[in-house]
């Protein structure tokens, strides 16, 4: 049997390296399923009519509250950019700072119609409806006399 200068055989078996072509099929299909199955269960990052329904409903609430304890009016402006609050001083309108700060709604999101609702010292509002809409759905905030708000989805 015939041997090369290293002492190897002419004729021994070839060393196998590298996939087949199948075993590389079958791992990028099991990459492909698995990161189907996490596209599919990951939550939409953008939020729901409901979900900003459910904030403004709770600005409202705030508004009411910060003009009971203010002892002074205040105002939430509501328009199909977004809502901003302003207080009363006896005298002129002035932009609530802090947690009433001015938001613009997310995109998709809009106001059905201008509004503005006006919490007095007492708490009390006139009656007002706002209908927020998204991809054809929508929400529905109500402020009673009293100045309750309510929210339905």
């Amino acid at each position: 049997m015939p041997t090369s200068a290293t002492g190897a055989s002419s004729r021994s078996k070839p060393l196998r390296q590298g996939f087949t072509l199948v075993e590389l099929l079958v791992v990028i299909t099991v990459i492909g399923v698995a990161a189907t199955a996490v596209v599919v269960s990951a939550p939409d990052p953008r939020p729901t009519i409901a979900v900003e329904g459910e904030r403004l409903a709770a600005r409202l609430i705030m508004a009411r509250d910060e003009a009971i304890l203010g002892n002074r009016s205040v105002a939430a402006m509501i328009d199909a950019r977004g809502y901003s609050f302003h207080s009363f001083d006896g005298v002129e309108w002035h932009p609530v700072t802090g947690s009433l700060k001015a938001a613009l709604w997310p995109e998709g999101v809009s106001a059905f119609q201008a509004s503005r609702v006006v919490f007095d010292p007492t708490g009390a509002s006139e009656p007002a409806e706002i209908i927020l809409i998204k991809d054809n759905r929508s929400v529905t905030l109500k402020v009673d006399g009293a100045g309750e708000v309510s929210f339905a989805p």
